[in-house]
């Protein structure tokens, strides 16, 4: 195994936290692992890792050892690139996270595009609507809307969506269509258990500024639960127009108060803390600003960037 592929796979052990893990996230078996950080630590002759039944952890040496090495590879893979001089010679996999929803809608039935683009490059996407450490699951880059709260992280805002109070056709042929914000009180509400969402909804018309603390029966913690309840006539629901665009489109969800403004989303690009951010990553977020329409106006992938 050559120098660069073991430092490779020692950084993979050290941002998954184990053996088995970084087995996965390199598609071959543990024991390979093993030996190539048994080998790498027989080489350096110092020991790199603390194994106890807690997990893997870092020595001194290894701490020290994992920035070089992490900062050796980027450095390799922009250096391939540059020598290639088109981003079309982007090779090897890129690993992504993002919402399931937005994924399944805005992503996924796209992703052809960009991988046309560049023929050379594996995809892997992990859909989760919770933030997930992004090191620990070895991600290059997440996608994640709303407000992010973490004030270190390394970001860049990719796109603005709006919010609506959406329901469909025969839910408010039965319930009555809202005029103003008030006449929700009337109505069952999908609430949304996640960041940004709740039972109390906040609009603006103009100067005038008004809350409306909704009741529903049915809280979901998945946007994906939001869209089958709504779907399926059970009340309305405050959502982004990302999460029902394609229902919105044909008509079977309906925005209403469209005269009265709910605070928007911004969609971000969520980069590792720490970690130069690779060419294969700023291609893909590249991408996603043109599939959003997205003009940014945040300096590319700044580090420390104020996302809160």
């Amino acid at each position: 195994m050559d120098r660069l592929t073991a430092m490779e796979t020692f950084v993979c052990v050290v941002d998954s936290g184990s053996f088995s893990a970084a087995a996965r996230l390199l598609n071959v078996g543990q024991p390979a692992v093993s030996k190539s950080i048994a080998q790498l630590e027989e080489r350096l002759a110092v020991r790199l890792l603390l194994r106890s039944t807690r997990g893997l952890t870092p020595t001194e040496a290894g701490h020290a050892f994992y920035e070089r090495a992490k900062r050796a590879i980027e450095e390799a893979d922009e250096a391939e690139v540059a020598a290639r001089g088109s981003a079309g010679a982007l090779s090897g996999r890129l690993r992504i996270s993002a919402a399931v929803t937005f994924a399944r809608i805005h992503i996924v039935p796209h992703l052809q595009t960009f991988l046309d683009r560049h023929p050379e490059l594996n995809v892997d996407i992990v859909l989760d609507d919770e933030n997930i450490d992004l090191l620990e699951h070895g991600i290059d880059v997440a996608i994640r809307i709303g407000v992010l709260g973490d004030s270190s992280m390394t970001a860049r805002k990719v796109g603005h969506g709006r919010r609506c109070v959406v329901g469909t056709p025969a839910w408010f042929a039965k319930a009555g269509e809202p005029r103003v914000p008030a006449d929700l009180l009337s109505h069952q509400a999908i609430v949304y258990e996640q960041d940004g969402g709740g039972n109390v909804w906040s609009f603006r018309r103009g100067d005038s500024e008004t809350a409306v603390a909704v009741a529903g029966r049915v809280r979901v913690n998945a946007a994906e639960g939001v869209r089958a309840a709504v779907l399926a006539d059970m009340g309305v629901a405050i959502a982004s127009e990302w999460m029902f665009a394609p229902e919105i489109e044909s008509g079977a969800v309906k925005r209403v108060l469209a005269d009265w403004e709910l605070p928007g989303l911004d969609l971000w690009a969520v980069f590792p803390s720490g970690r130069m951010v690779s060419a294969k990553a700023r291609a893909f977020v590249a991408w996603v600003e043109e599939l959003c329409g997205f003009n940014p106006v945040v300096p590319d992938s700044s580090p420390g960037t104020n996302v809160g």
